[in-house]
């Protein structure tokens, strides 16, 4: 029986998650899958009582007792810096080793996206954004703080086995899905030494796939190309940086946040699952939020878990709602998070 820990987190996340796991519930009855969710309260309201976010107990608790995390989103005005979110979040990264994060731009009606004449087999594309190196490692700091003289120093961190482990991924899936181009982006004509360690080794490794066409590109040619002709583009690896911009930029091609989920994953160890879109203080508690984020997130869990057919029975029913017309406000419907929820389940039940 896999086990998942079910963090709802902050704001939306909590009412997202609620309809994730009513989905998840739907999508396994009947089935020989049986998940055991167990919430965990780590959160804003837990971290503004006792002054923790996640403590290495509970990360050894998560490496030793379960197979994924599934996270609804973090972030609350009450903590102005917003700390426990980056020790959750950033913390499960880096010290599960979640070097993957996989991030499908998918398009399911044209109604959604923003480019003018894109039909939806135009827009079906993966991000693997390297999810543990880069400048998110937080080497850095200032000199002269707070003087007209400021210096401001930001490591951007980039190994031979961090890139190398990310861009076989990305080669692997495409094989495994049977895709036929593999997209490196970079930005080595100003980033000399980063860029030329990504190079190198994207050409090392792309050898070993001649069934598969590699490229590479600036990431500044790649985003305006990603807009005038993202049919062209099937599976895009590249760095921790770009890859959060380039993703970002995908979800907006697709629809927008609320129909984007994301996987953070080490494969054959535990995966960390979140919706790509924040906890939305303006709207939270008023049953707005669209959870088709985050059951789609769900979906990518169920084929971490070893089931891809549930995972394509939860995308379907997205779908289906979003075909219908039954969805929340932001993609032009009047349901509210529960009531799109509730559709989901019933093509589920159907």
């Amino acid at each position: 029986m896999p086990k998942v820990a079910v963090l709802p987190g902050d704001g939306v996340g909590k009412e997202v998650t609620r309809e994730a796991v009513k989905a998840l519930r739907a999508v396994t009855a009947g089935t020989d899958l049986e998940l055991d969710l167990v919430e965990w309260p780590h959160g804003a309201d837990r971290y503004l009582e006792t002054g923790e976010a996640i403590t290495d107990a509970e990360f050894d608790d998560l490496r030793a007792n379960y197979q994924a995390i599934l996270l609804g989103a973090l972030g609350d005005a009450r903590v102005a810096g917003n700390e426990h979110a980056r020790q959750i979040l950033l913390g499960m990264r880096f010290k599960l080793d979640l070097y993957v994060n996989f991030r499908p731009v998918r398009l399911f009606h044209e109604s959604h996206t923003p480019l003018r004449n894109k039909r939806v087999e135009d827009v079906d594309m993966v991000i693997f954004r390297e999810n543990t190196e880069g400048v998110y490692v937080g080497m850095g700091g200032t000199f002269k703080q707070g003087t007209p003289d400021e210096v401001a120093i930001q490591e951007d961190v980039n190994t031979r086995k961090g890139v190398e482990r990310i861009i076989r991924a990305a080669f692997e899936w495409a094989r495994a899905n049977g895709k036929t181009r593999v997209t490196m982006s970079d930005k080595s004509n100003a980033m000399e030494f980063a860029g030329g360690l990504w190079r190198r080794v994207f050409k090392i490794v792309s050898a070993e796939y001649p069934d598969i066409e590699s490229e590479a590109a600036y990431v500044d040619m790649l985003a305006m190309d990603m807009i005038r002709r993202p049919e062209r583009y099937q599976v895009i690896v590249t760095g921790n940086l770009f890859g959060d911009i380039l993703s970002d930029l995908g979800s907006q091609l697709a629809g927008g946040l609320g129909l984007s989920p994301s996987g953070n994953i080490h494969p054959g160890r535990i995966g960390l699952f979140e919706p790509v879109h924040g906890s939305a203080p303006d709207i939270a508690g008023k049953d707005l939020a669209n959870p088709f984020a985050a059951v789609l997130t769900s979906g990518l869990m169920l084929e971490h878990l070893g089931r891809p057919d549930l995972g394509r029975r939860l995308e379907a029913a997205v779908r289906d709602c979003i075909v219908a017309g039954e969805t929340t406000t932001d993609l032009g419907g009047t349901l509210g998070t529960a009531a799109a929820g509730d559709a989901i389940v019933r093509r589920l039940q159907a």
